[in-house]
């Protein structure tokens, strides 16, 4: 688990490194610069109606002390500037106040990300909880999305079709709070047909790569928030420390992890902006 006096005891090894690369940026320019990643990916059992589906992903939103209406407002802006076809929403919607704890205190932030959320129109908005938003109250946070017309996905899968095919969209609860049930949220998915997980933990994929999933789309590590050149992340929460950044392939898994819109005490980015993802799908090359 990444607590705050892990965090903070490996970020002391590089304050000095980041001192002299600039502090002000790290503390006050990056975690605002926001990023776009723009990836393909193929997909071996993508329906060729889907060619070219787009998908725009946002995750680890923490709205809160260090995220708020401006920047969660900014970042779907982004988002819906791709035209996308699904925008999926990986988790942790809310944190908890500097210096809080976690509970109902932390979960009323879920009311004010909600109502920002659900100003998106036109494209099918689905979701999953993170491991922060069961640390507050995940049955706050849920109810806060719902109430807006958010689907959230806890162990459940939803099609959807183009023409005469379709892909199915599961989703998984958190992993990390042992919540997460892949064989559940599969059941009503034919073994044959192209499936793409959501799931906040990117190391869930080494799980996930044991049934017929094609792509999982993750959040959770933030990218590490503090990155040094050569060196990385200094710190990763569990389940993140495998696949924390961009495209993997766990066997014939591919697993996408975002680097996350918000961040967690201290409100520290470096070398690790806060990312909106542009996913496009595509059925494989011809041979």
């Amino acid at each position: 688990m990444l607590t705050r006096r892990r965090f903070l005891s490996r970020f002391l090894i590089g304050a000095s490194a980041v001192a002299a690369i600039g502090s002000a940026d790290a503390l006050f320019l990056e975690p605002r610069n926001l990023a776009s990643e723009h990836i393909d990916i193929r997909l071996r059992r993508l329906p060729e109606e889907f060619r070219g589906f787009r998908i725009a992903q946002i995750s680890d939103v923490h709205f809160g002390p260090y995220m708020g209406k401006s920047g969660l407002e900014r970042a779907l802006q982004l988002a819906q500037s791709f035209q996308p076809d699904l925008l999926a929403l990986t988790g942790d919607f809310v944190s908890h106040s500097f210096g809080g704890s976690n509970g109902p205190r932390g979960a009323r932030y879920a009311e004010p990300c909600a109502d920002v959320l659900a100003a998106v129109k036109g494209v099918p908005v689905l979701a999953i909880l993170g491991n922060h938003d069961h640390w507050n109250n995940a049955a706050i946070v849920e109810g806060a999305l719902k109430d807006r017309g958010i689907q959230v996905l806890r162990n459940h899968s939803i099609p959807l079709q183009r023409g005469h095919s379709r892909i199915w969209i599961a989703g998984v609860d958190d992993a990390l709070v042992r919540a997460a049930d892949l064989g559940k949220a599969l059941h009503d998915v034919p073994a044959s047909e192209t499936t793409l997980l959501l799931a906040h933990e990117p190391d869930f994929a080494d799980y996930a790569a044991r049934f017929p999933v094609d792509l999982q789309l993750s959040g959770h590590s933030h990218g590490g928030q503090v990155r040094l050149p050569g060196i990385g992340a200094l710190v990763l929460p569990a389940l993140a420390e495998k696949y924390p950044i961009g495209l993997n392939q766990v066997g014939s898994l591919q697993v996408y992890t975002n680097r996350g819109l918000g961040v967690i005490n201290p409100p520290i980015r470096f070398y690790c902006p806060p990312e909106v993802t542009f996913v496009t799908l595509f059925p494989p090359q011809p041979v």
